[in-house]
């Protein structure tokens, strides 16, 4: 694994900025940085956005001055980047856009869409990001289209999706609780838009669905919303692999042992659980490749 650096040619708050990448590990990525004072809210996804003044410093760490157009394909050919479609549905503007179509009074709900989305760009964050939030919700989309389910459900499952993650310290059940809890705290003040305790009360279940992705054989909206979150296990290797990097740089702290006896359990409970998706089109679109990404997974794990 090797960190590429390009000169400082981007402008923005006043200077010059150069981007940071790895060709093979963000875990990697993420302990350089850290160990050479940038912050962890300089990570744009798949690399550093760092000032001019950092540039030398960076070099002198060891990270190998490139052009350009060098760096680009550095990346390309690292398996991490993320495309520039990918990245735009991401952006903060496109996903309050996307918040403001599931009310009928957008401006009386921004606020609660606002603290959503700052939530999501917590700069500890890798995986469980914006990035990951506009993927499960285009997922949702996909099943969703198929599921004959009523649009006020439909609707509360896609507020369960913008609030599952919300909360993320990386404490297991802990998490998705908290961010239940948090569905109250930010709907209940919104009566007004049309928001009814039946509503805050379902949507916080969904929430919890996503703790375990076992919703019951007629929780037919649990299984759209814990199919969403899932999606990204049966997608093509390259997206998979990625997304096993981001997990990793997420808890980049946690020592190479415990993180892959951790990570080994988690796959063998996803294996051995039944169909990991519980709708049809979810089941037909991803559960083989993803039976499939979570075996290959497993054996690399595995000494």
């Amino acid at each position: 694994m090797t960190l590429f650096i390009d000169p400082p040619a981007w402008p923005a708050h006043g200077t010059l900025f150069s981007h940071l990448v790895s060709d093979g590990s963000l875990q990697e990525l993420r302990l350089f940085a850290r160990a050479a004072g940038v912050p962890d809210r300089a990570l744009d996804l798949d690399h550093y956005d760092v000032p001019a003044e950092r540039y030398d410093d960076l070099v002198a760490a060891g990270a190998v001055p490139v052009d350009g157009g060098n760096l680009a394909r550095r990346l390309a050919g690292s398996g991490l980047r993320v495309s520039g479609a990918e990245r735009n549905r991401a952006k903060r503007a496109a996903l309050l856009t996307g918040w403001d179509t599931l009310w009928a009074d957008p401006i009386a709900a921004r606020g609660a869409g606002e603290d959503l989305v700052d939530r999501w760009r917590e700069p500890h964050r890798v995986y469980h990001t914006t990035f990951h939030l506009a993927a499960a919700l285009d997922a949702f989309d996909v099943v969703a289209g198929e599921s004959g389910v009523a649009e006020r459900e439909l609707w509360r499952a896609r507020l369960a999706l913008w609030f599952h993650d919300a909360v993320h310290d990386g404490v297991a059940q802990q998490d998705e609780e908290r961010s239940a809890e948090l569905v109250g705290e930010l709907l209940g003040p919104l009566s007004g838009a049309g928001v009814t305790s039946e509503d805050i009360d379902e949507t916080a279940r969904l929430v919890m669905v996503t703790a375990d992705h076992d919703p019951a054989p007629d929780d037919v909206v649990g299984g759209l919303v814990s199919d969403a979150d899932l999606a990204v296990l049966g997608g093509s290797p390259v997206v998979y692999t990625r997304y096993t990097h981001q997990v990793r740089a997420e808890y980049c702290d946690v020592p190479d042992p415990l993180f892959r006896a951790g990570r080994s359990e988690v796959l063998r409970t996803l294996l051995s659980g039944g169909p990991l998706f519980r709708t049809a089109a979810g089941t037909t679109r991803w559960q083989t490749a993803a039976e499939s990404n979570l075996r290959t997974e497993l054996t690399l794990l595995t000494p």
